[in-house]
């Protein structure tokens, strides 16, 4: 197929099933260069017309935490002392870098999640 520039959600969503089916393709084959061409044409679509609304960290905390049946003392060996955690849950402060590490290894999510103020 001929590819251009992605304008319709229609041309999107062919592109995503094609990029799907040549994912394995191997380097220096034909496919593997469309699959690079997809790829930009894809990206460039997204960058456009998805987007993606910021999340809340402390609501992000809170969900990990209900799905995991865990109780704020649960968090102090990530976040310190209960009135870190306490401070932290309730907005009253600011997730440091270190506590965002820690948050990103326990939770296994990426650590910008936990970064941004919404």
């Amino acid at each position: 197929m001929n590819w251009k520039v992605i304008k319709t959600e229609e041309d999107y969503q062919v592109a995503i099933a094609r990029t799907l089916d040549i994912f394995q393709a191997n380097e220096g084959t034909p496919e593997a260069d469309e699959l690079e061409l997809l790829l930009v044409l894809v990206k460039d679509y997204e960058d456009k017309h998805v987007h993606i609304p910021e999340v809340n960290p402390v609501e992000v905390i809170k969900l990990k935490m209900e799905e995991r049946g865990m109780k704020a003392k649960d968090l102090e060996h990530i976040i310190g002392s209960k009135g870190h955690v306490s401070s932290i849950l309730s907005g009253r402060r600011e997730i440091t870098l270190k506590m965002a590490q820690r948050l990103k290894d326990y939770f296994h999510l990426p650590a910008e999640i936990f970064l941004h103020s919404a």
